[in-house]
């Protein structure tokens, strides 16, 4: 099997290893409290992080339990005080990782951060139907990206406080996504929904913004597979979301690159020449598939689908210069817009969005591999 280098130790390329080299690239590249941007509670550090978290699950090399931990104990202070935005769905996020470092070292201090970001869900404006506002600065608009900003850390909230409304809440903020955003005729989300039918991009009919953007929708079938694993065994909607995860990663596979695996940054749209692969997009669709498969939600024939979408990321969005890894192709941060908006976004390498996301894929992968 092909090997590449990262330093003076070799790796094979296998989902395990090639997730260590990520994190141990951003590891070398930045302490903890640099990650970007520095010295910020963001959700960006929080992708990533979570990405770590599964491979320090696996291996329990404490080195990535200790760079996880640094990260909120540079932030939250000894009475448990901690600085984020308090006007916006993206500040929830990072507080997926409160729970495990709670459970981990009994440190109370992560559980008291946790209850501080709880009251977001209080305090966040909302639409006339009760589905929140991405951001105050994005008024009467609901994004895809929220439902995995803010589902999982209030399911994860519900096991450690018995706050069982979230439950009701999330699975309701999910239903406003499919009723307002869902297109039926391709089986996709659109990125955002504007209630007022008054920005530039929203349709005024239906509000939405015009394009299926891959991260958008990646963020939403990320956030279906984490919801399910937090949802009771006996909840009655249990079947009914795996019936649209079912949907959505038959969609998918459906606008997958033939030649290379990869999925579009306009997922419907490859046809279209100024069209391009992205890599954060094409490793949460592989998490969202290899999980489902791994949850017999799909069928097993979907590893054909992944095994060729995850080699292509390695031939094509890797790379190994001066003995450092490279993860290239990552849309840098996205709002909403119309086509142009989005092929002319720029790119980056080692972005938080796609490195986080590749790692959530490798070891997702790699789950089902053994």
């Amino acid at each position: 099997m092909e090997k590449k280098q990262y330093g003076v130790q070799v790796y094979e390329v296998n989902p395990l290893s090639s997730a260590e080299i990520a994190c141990k690239t951003l590891m070398s590249t930045y302490k903890p409290e640099e990650l970007p941007p520095a010295n910020v509670w963001h959700y960006h550090q929080g992708v990533f992080l979570y990405g770590m978290l599964k491979v320090w699950e696996v291996t329990k090399n404490q080195e990535y339990f200790q760079y996880i931990k640094s990260y909120f104990d540079l932030l939250i202070d000894k009475n448990g005080n901690f600085l984020f935005a308090r006007d916006e769905l993206d500040s929830i996020q990072a507080g997926i990782l409160l729970f495990p470092l709670y459970e981990e070292t009994q440190d109370r201090r992560y559980l008291i951060a946790a209850k501080k970001l709880r009251h977001l869900f209080f305090s966040i404006n909302k639409t006339r139907e009760g589905g929140f506002w991405h951001k105050d600065k994005y008024p009467y608009q609901m994004w895809l990206d929220g439902l995995f900003m803010a589902g999982p850390f209030a399911l994860m909230y519900d096991k450690h406080f018995q706050e069982s409304d979230f439950i009701e809440q999330v699975l309701y903020q999910e239903k406003l996504m499919r009723k307002n955003m869902k297109n039926e005729d391709t089986g996709l989300f659109y990125h955002a929904w504007d209630e007022t039918k008054t920005m530039p991009w929203a349709n005024k009919e239906t509000g939405c913004s015009p394009e299926f953007w891959g991260r958008s929708v990646g963020w939403y079938g990320t956030a279906l597979i984490d919801i399910l694993d937090l949802l009771p065994v006996t909840h009655p909607s249990r079947n009914e979301l795996i019936t649209e995860l079912q949907q959505l990663i038959k969609s998918l596979v459906s606008f997958q690159d033939k030649q290379t695996g990869l999925w579009y940054q306009i997922v419907n749209k490859g046809n279209l020449h100024d069209n391009w692969l992205e890599s954060s997009c094409s490793s949460l669709f592989i998490y969202t598939i290899s999980r489902a498969i791994e949850k017999n939600y799909v069928e097993e024939e979907y590893l054909l689908n992944i095994n060729k979408a995850y080699q292509g990321l390695l031939e094509n969005m890797t790379e190994t210069t001066d003995g450092k890894w490279n993860l290239k192709g990552i849309c840098i941060g996205t709002s909403a817009g119309d086509y142009d908006y989005y092929v002319n976004r720029p790119t980056s390498k080692n972005d938080l969005h796609g490195v986080g996301a590749f790692v959530l894929a490798s070891m997702a992968l790699e789950k089902i591999m053994k």
